[in-house]
């Protein structure tokens, strides 16, 4: 038996907008989504903006770094297009983010900072305070690819996902996860294999990875039995991921 992964949007849906834009989110929203990823970068006034990098000039308007800006600086630059053209798309704040994600749909929040382990910490620590006592936290993981934001979120008491570029020592990594409490792990899909999840997931942990654009791909990662794909095309991913499911069980 097949089961079929949770579809995730990759920066709310990055193919139908700019990055973590409104556009993108609607446009997600409009199709059947299970859950949305986004970046959440520290501001200089503590608030949390949705950008997939601290510098800002890599996506949007304005100029600098995001935790020297504060939020309404930033929310007043413009994010570009794909091609680096301005968009008419404004940075989004997680407060908006969680007005207007449906009840229910997972939420993986990436935890950004450039070179700088004590700021990932304080953004960490930002997101589990805002969403503390919001409904959404049930349904809500931080992710990083700083452990030492994993191992806070995790100790604050949040689902809480490393994301990993290298297959280097899976027997460490698990004992390490089991000590600090780790959820799960988000694995670059080139790097899946039987062996590999079967590591992972005797220990405990759930998998998932991303980003899956292209239908030739689930093939080899449909069978591994993961837990949720994350795609710049989460709409078409889903088609192509029930036209393979029926392939499989008709073989």
């Amino acid at each position: 038996m097949i089961v079929l992964p949770t579809i995730v949007a990759h920066r709310l849906g990055r193919a139908y907008g700019p990055d973590s834009s409104r556009a993108a989110l609607n446009r997600s929203l409009e199709r059947h989504v299970d859950g949305f990823e986004t970046d959440c970068c520290l501001t200089a006034d503590g608030e949390l903006v949705l950008l997939h990098d601290p510098l800002l000039e890599f996506g949007t308007t304005l100029t600098g770094w995001a935790h020297e800006r504060t939020a309404t600086q930033i929310r007043a630059g413009r994010l570009r297009q794909r091609d680096g053209t301005p968009s008419e798309e404004h940075p989004l704040l997680l407060d908006e983010l969680l007005e207007l994600a449906p009840p229910g749909a997972t939420l993986q929040l990436e935890v950004k900072a450039h070179a700088d382990p004590e700021l990932a910490q304080r953004t960490t620590r930002a997101i589990c305070d805002r969403l503390a006592h919001h409904p959404a936290r049930a349904h809500t993981e931080i992710l990083s690819f700083f452990t030492s934001a994993c191992e806070l979120a995790a100790h604050l008491g949040f689902r809480t996902r490393l994301i990993i570029i290298a297959d280097y020592r899976p027997d460490a990594l698990v004992t390490w996860a089991r000590a600090v409490g780790l959820h799960g792990v988000c694995v670059e899909h080139f790097l899946l294999s039987p062996p590999l999840v079967a590591t992972l997931r005797t220990s405990g942990l759930s998998v998932t990875t991303g980003t899956v654009n292209h239908p030739a791909l689930l093939t080899a990662l449909l069978p591994l039995g993961l837990d949720a794909l994350t795609s710049d095309t989460p709409a078409e991913l889903r088609e192509a991921l029930a036209a393979s499911e029926a392939l499989f069980l008709a073989a």
